[in-house]
């Protein structure tokens, strides 16, 4: 460990992956962009950073080796081995049963130790993606709590309106949810900035509405604005992200994680659909007069 940090910068002996959530989550702002960077890769990706060594983990997160090495010290672990340990405790119980049974499965069609898949067989891109949405699906259903997430139907449900903001990425999942809260009979609005209008779509949220917020790593500047926004008149904001270190976490009332695996540019979007359609269900056997 360094000798320049503060001991209280440095990991305690024993600390789990909820503790190094917390470390990563209060030092955020003082990490250099690329270990910022590495350290929402280990947050979203955590099966890997338990599961692949430091060679091929640099390869999958498109960081030198060293940055990793770098990481772990500036967490305050000796070295990569024992950062990595922290992720393959996360694993004991079930989630390493499921953790097993999707690296066999992609044992033929995944990226695996640096082997990239062939994008010349439509086949193999198919499998890759089904691959990664069931991954991503075991994951989310590993990751959710049923305190966050009855509090945040309690929000939703309890709102007058329903404003949301999705975009790039996102807007696929965001325009789901417009057609789906609508359906229920529950208000809902697209802040979408039509006309270079989201200044005013912000200002007619009403007190008793909620601006639900969706972003995931690239984290669309527009989309955080609008979150700072509705916070600044004193909305109530709700979010669904990727991690702990998203820049709308600190804005939100209520927030649900997503961890998307992502397959080059591309970034399975399953998970997300599948927890918004699980909330919008929810809402609906809340809401009176549906069928």
């Amino acid at each position: 460990m360094s000798s320049k940090r503060p001991d209280t910068d440095a990991a305690e002996p024993g600390i789990d992956f909820a503790g190094l959530v917390d470390i990563l989550v209060e030092r955020q702002s003082s990490l250099p962009k690329r270990l910022r960077e590495f350290a929402q890769f280990c947050l979203n990706n955590p099966e890997d950073v338990a599961m692949y060594n430091i060679v091929s983990l640099s390869q999958l997160a498109g960081v030198p080796a060293a940055t990793i090495t770098r990481f772990a010290k500036e967490m305050g672990f000796a070295g990569f081995a024992e950062l990595q340990a922290v992720f393959r405790q996360r694993l004991i119980g079930p989630r390493m049963t499921y953790a097993d049974r999707i690296k066999a499965m992609g044992d033929a069609s995944a990226q695996q130790d640096g082997v990239n898949v062939d994008l010349e067989h439509p086949r193999a891109i198919l499998d890759t993606f089904f691959q990664t949405g069931v991954d991503s699906l075991l994951r989310l259903r590993d990751d959710v709590q049923d305190q966050p997430l009855e509090a945040f139907v309690d929000c939703l449900a309890g709102a007058a309106a329903v404003h949301i903001a999705a975009a790039r990425g996102a807007y696929g999942v965001g325009a789901y949810c417009f057609y789906g809260f609508s359906k229920t009979g529950k208000p809902a609005h697209m802040i979408d900035n039509l006309g270079a209008m989201r200044e005013q779509q912000v200002g007619a949220v009403r007190s008793d509405d909620v601006v639900l917020v969706l972003t995931f790593d690239d984290y669309t500047p527009e989309t955080v604005d609008v979150a700072k926004m509705a916070v600044q008149q004193n909305k109530t904001v709700i979010a669904i992200t990727d991690n702990e270190l998203s820049p709308v976490v600190g804005l939100a009332k209520h927030v649900l994680y997503v961890k998307e695996a992502r397959l080059g540019h591309f970034r399975s979007q399953v998970p997300a659909l599948v927890l918004c359609q699980s909330i919008i269900v929810s809402v609906g056997q809340r809401q009176d007069g549906v069928s």
